[in-house]
């Protein structure tokens, strides 16, 4: 169903690359690295607080970091290394130095509670990491629960800088700010003190193959325990240039500035950022803290930018802002969106104010992520666009037969992009995946007659109302139309009458202007079906959210149980 090059394989998962996605013949990402490196060595790769690395100090600190792994550690090749960054510029240093080195990249949350890591370090087997110092607290409480993690390692917010600017830097965050609680880890490493030693050896960079393991990248927990899904090199070097095929033509080597605020943790951001961006020689604005609306700005105003990797949430708080509605926008070619649905209020909302539309695509953690992406030359609002290069989807019903053209089904992915499987777990990893080897994504999706695909909901949000489906996520859509309102977020509660109804939780453009809720139920009864108008509206002054802006309706569906 797929309109591009539908010439895939069906052998296991992770293991093979279309030679129509790999033209240079790299086998692991570290060949693609190194290839940016030598080609943009001169370029500016990465910024962060003020600090720029260039595609050659990349490489050089990456080396070191590699160097000292290999020579001062006993970790060995295929060892798992937790990296618990936000977007400074050490990330890239840290994961590309460890790849290097031929371990498994674990990427961490910073924001995980001590409960979350100790899941995480236990399940990953890790016995390295990598932490910012602002988080590295919580690591202490639960170390003597993770007996694998034998090597620390913490970092400060400037310790790439010169002094003495990383002196003062570093104390502003730390005493005067008091972002940094104290912690004790004993035998922890610091960073630069790491990079000091690695550089009095010589790396040698560990040969990989295609279908060996680069990264197990988490799922974000909102469905159960948070599994580890084995993302081979060949997964991510055929996403970066499935990406790279949507994105190139927007692209000029070696002249694009793209903004970061999404995590570079995420698979999302490293996929644009750590690979495909850097294939085009392009640099990256790192944005430690998206949720400093007011900094961000003001970071905003230094560049130039040509790139704007977002998703809804962000688009929203940003187009609120009375200075990002004053910012030159005139070089901006490039605003991406994903990770949840775009609503049309928002994307209206942005073209209005920077001239520039967004186009959205779609991914999921299992499928490195990207699956679908507007064309950009032809995209259209509220759809994901067109399934990338050498991708299949079909879309299939509760027993897993095809559902007929136009009708809501589950989206399912086959494609080289798709997981190798999750870590230790193969009884999860076959109830994802249906007996012809399709990758069950759990999102309900339509397929127009011309291929663009349309996510309707995730199916576990479906709300069913007297027997007739309701998505969210077409009720929200509704909601953040109406005047008054920001945002939006809908789940189903229990009804004695209709098995479940609708409900709406709202924040408001004005949170002091008065909210008639009948008026909204009213305005919702113009755009939908009665059965969807939400029966109940209750006011938030904000919405629960995840680190990376997604709203969390798990998290206000157990409220109500609480």
């Amino acid at each position: 169903m797929s309109t591009e090059n539908n010439a895939t394989q069906h052998v296991e998962h992770g293991s093979w690359l279309p030679a129509s996605l790999n033209p240079n013949g790299f086998q692991s990402v570290i060949d693609v690295f190194k290839h940016c490196c030598s080609k943009f060595a001169d370029l500016p790769a990465f910024t962060s607080v003020g600090r720029t690395l260039t595609y050659r100090e990349m490489d050089e600190k990456s080396d070191q970091f590699a160097a000292y792994l290999q020579n001062e550690t006993d970790l060995e090749v295929g060892d798992r290394i937790a990296v618990q960054l936000p977007n400074v510029v050490q990330y890239p240093v840290v994961v590309f130095g460890a790849m290097k080195a031929g371990l498994i990249v674990v990427n961490t949350n910073p924001l995980y509670t001590p409960k979350e890591l100790q899941h995480q370090f236990n399940d990953a087997g890790a016995k390295a990491l990598v932490v910012f110092a602002n988080m590295a607290h919580n690591v202490e409480k639960i170390l003597s629960n993770v007996p694998s993690l034998k090597h620390i390692i913490v970092t400060e917010i400037a310790d790439f800088h010169p002094q003495p600017k990383r002196f003062l830097i570093n104390s502003i965050v730390k005493h005067v700010k008091k972002m940094v609680p104290a912690y004790r880890l004993p035998n922890a490493k610091r960073l630069n003190d790491v990079l000091n030693q690695g550089a009095e050896h010589q790396v040698s960079i560990v040969e990989k193959t295609l279908e060996d393991i680069a990264v197990l990248q988490y799922t974000g927990g909102t469905t159960g325990v948070a599994k580890g899904a084995m993302l081979t090199h060949a997964n991510l070097i055929s996403n970066m240039r499935q990406l790279e095929n949507r994105l190139g033509a927007q692209c000029n080597e070696g002249k694009e500035i793209f903004i970061a605020p999404l995590p570079m943790y995420h698979i999302y951001a490293f996929i644009i950022h750590g690979l495909t961006l850097l294939e085009q020689g392009g640099h990256t604005i790192l944005i430690p803290n998206p949720r400093d609306i007011p900094g961000f700005v003001k970071e905003l105003t230094k560049w130039r930018f040509t790139g704007f990797i977002g998703l809804n949430t962000l688009f929203v708080a940003l187009c609120k802002n009375e200075a990002f509605q004053k910012l030159d926008f005139s070089a901006l070619k490039t605003t991406a969106s994903g990770g949840m649905p775009l609503t049309h209020a928002a994307a209206e909302e942005w073209e209005r104010i920077t001239g520039n539309q967004i186009v959205e695509g779609y991914g999921l953690t299992e499928t490195s992520p990207v699956v679908a992406f507007n064309p950009f030359e032809a995209r259209r609002l509220g759809t994901i666009g067109l399934p990338v290069s050498d991708t299949l989807v079909k879309l299939i019903d509760s027993d897993g037969n095809p559902v007929p053209a136009g009708e809501p089904g589950m989206l399912c992915v086959h494609g080289p992009q798709v997981m190798k499987g999750y870590w230790q777990n193969a009884a999860a990893t076959k109830e994802v995946m249906t007996q012809d080897n399709y990758l069950i994504t759990g999102d309900i999706a339509m397929q127009h007659a011309d291929g663009y695909l349309e996510i309707v909901d995730r199916a576990k949000d479906m709300i069913i109302v007297s027997g007739f489906n309701v998505y969210p996520a077409e009720v929200e859509d509704c909601l953040c139309t109406h005047p008054d309102i920001l945002e939006a977020a809908v789940i189903g509660v229990e009804d004695l009458g209709t098995g479940e109804s609708v409900k709406a939780y709202v924040t408001l453009k004005d949170a002091d202007k008065p909210l008639d809720i009948d008026a909204v139920r009213q305005f919702c009864r113009q755009e939908l079906t009665a059965y969807k108008v939400p029966k109940q509206v209750e006011i938030r002054k904000e919405l629960p959210k995840t680190n990376v802006g997604k709203v969390l309706r798990r998290a206000l569906k157990e409220e109500l149980v609480s």
